[in-house]
């Protein structure tokens, strides 16, 4: 078994993640030893989930545009890992969809991102992948962060 198949097994066995595993629903991230480049979103949405595909809707076309990848290639590729805040959908709220879990990202994204030592670059999409790994080099708020990158 790969490490990252342990990862996975040890995600599904956590007891925060209980519901999730009781359920059949297994954690939604994408991680391997050939990535190169890592997306850090917030959590998958409902469609994402359903699918078992992340960025799965109109932001995931959006940042393959982005990219310049092709949907195939996006998806294709071992050299881009995907790996939300937290890897299940954590529900829907009066304005969205409810935000990642705390202590999610804190305790799994050290682990897999150890086992993927060739990460040249980590692409931070939303403000809750630049408020956990900017911290306090984040500007006030998301726009300003994007606009400064080069700080």
């Amino acid at each position: 078994m790969s490490v990252f198949e342990t990862i996975k097994q040890e995600i599904m066995a956590d007891a925060m993640n209980e519901s999730y595993t009781k359920k059949g629903i297994p954690p939604l991230f994408k991680a391997g030893k050939e990535a190169r480049i890592v997306i850090v979103g917030q959590a998958p949405g409902r469609i994402a989930e359903e699918t078992r595909l992340f960025w799965n809707d109109l932001s995931g076309d959006r940042l393959r545009d982005w990219i310049g990848l092709s949907r195939e290639e996006f998806y294709a590729t071992d050299r881009i890992a995907h790996l939300p805040m937290d890897f299940y959908y954590p529900g829907k709220s009066q304005n969205g969809d409810l935000p990642p879990r705390k202590g999610f990202a804190e305790k799994w994204h050290p682990l897999l991102l150890e086992a993927m030592p060739n990460v040249e670059i980590i692409i931070l999409i939303g403000s809750y992948a630049q408020k956990y790994y900017l911290g306090k080099r984040m500007e006030k708020n998301l726009t300003e962060t994007v606009r400064n990158f080069k700080k």
